[in-house]
């Protein structure tokens, strides 16, 4: 009786301690760097020239808009000062420099929602059809002119330095921002299954033409396994025969198992003298990032911000030390047990 009241006990704290919420916050800015070169110095950040074949409008803003916070984050890192970005991007459009497109989704919210109910592949990839025409023909109605990047003249940097007295202008280009499968064949990454027939079929078979091909490939692959085993430690045809045809299921279900999401983000950066126009400093950047084992966390977003964050992290650090000579971040420190 004891027992079972101290069961009870237990369970009531431990679904009364499953209460309330998680919170998780991420500051970006966490401190200023040990050298505030800019602590007397103002830049303007323009929007980036995408030459990443956005597939929608949406997509394309809000790219630009997480890049263009996080190259702000890393110049707040060092100490300059910067205007609003929304500030600077209406006076651009009170210029003519850049047009205002809109990207509102009201034509294809109800498509999309449909989307999500139960309906057969090909209902869902008949209604996909609708909404992908209905963004194109949205961006056809801008006209071509909102897929075409406009050059700035020295005389024009420098009117834009002298609105909001900056001593430098940063523009760039986002050359590539795409998803991607990782082609690494890490058994912590892929899973222990899909690498044994993948690598299998790979040695058999080579690249398949198709996916479908290479479906077809780790499903024989998966049978004739199951099969050999089986013919080696039992020698009965029936008893290989049924084990080869649930190796052949493993090995279908190992194929369509085993995706590496990759994100893969390289941009362009150019920091131009606000008051001549010259360049002072450019560099490019490719990173890709993709989860470290099969525990980690596979979405896209995540993938993309830890893509975009490294990469305009160390293309602001590089400017720094190739104009103001500040030494390049020290490598963490990984302290082991003795």
């Amino acid at each position: 009786m004891k027992y079972s009241r101290h069961l009870l006990a237990g369970l009531s704290i431990f679904i009364l301690g499953g209460c309330g919420t998680t919170v998780h916050e991420s500051l970006k800015v966490q401190q200023g760097s040990q050298y505030p070169i800019g602590v007397d110095k103002t830049v303007v950040i323009l929007p980036f020239a995408d030459y990443s074949q956005a597939d929608n409008i949406e997509r394309a803003y809000r790219r630009q808009l997480f890049v263009s916070e996080n190259i702000t984050d890393q110049f707040v890192r060092y100490g300059f000062h910067l205007p609003v970005q929304d500030d600077v991007f209406t006076y651009l459009v009170s210029q003519n420099i850049i047009k205002a497109q809109s990207y509102s989704r009201a034509k294809t919210d109800t498509l999309e929602q449909e989307l999500k109910g139960e309906w057969s592949p090909a209902m869902k990839s008949e209604l996909q059809r609708y909404v992908d025409l209905a963004n194109k023909s949205q961006e056809q109605a801008g006209g071509d002119e909102a897929s075409v990047t406009r050059g700035l003249t020295q005389q024009e940097v420098a009117k834009i330095g002298r609105y909001f007295s900056a001593d430098y202008i940063v523009r760039g280009r986002i050359i590539q921002y795409k998803e991607r499968q990782d082609p690494s064949w890490n058994p912590l990454k892929r899973g222990l299954l899909p690498f044994v027939t993948g690598i299998d079929s790979r040695i058999f078979f080579g690249q398949a033409k198709s996916d479908l091909y290479d479906e077809l490939n780790s499903t024989v692959v998966g049978a004739a396994e199951a099969a050999s085993i089986s013919g080696i430690t039992n020698g009965e045809l029936n008893h290989a025969i049924g084990w080869g045809v649930a190796g052949g299921v493993i090995g279908n279900m190992a194929h369509h198992s085993g995706q590496i999401p990759q994100a893969v983000v390289q941009l362009r950066i150019w920091v131009q003298d606000a008051y001549t126009g010259n360049v002072v400093w450019t560099n490019r950047i490719n990173v890709q990032v993709s989860p470290t084992s099969v525990l980690a966390d596979y979405q896209y977003d995540a993938l993309f911000e830890q893509a975009t964050e490294k990469g305009i992290t160390t293309l602001v650090d590089n400017f720094a030390q190739t104009v103001y000579n500040v030494p390049p971040p020290a490598p963490p420190v990984v302290r082991g047990r003795r």
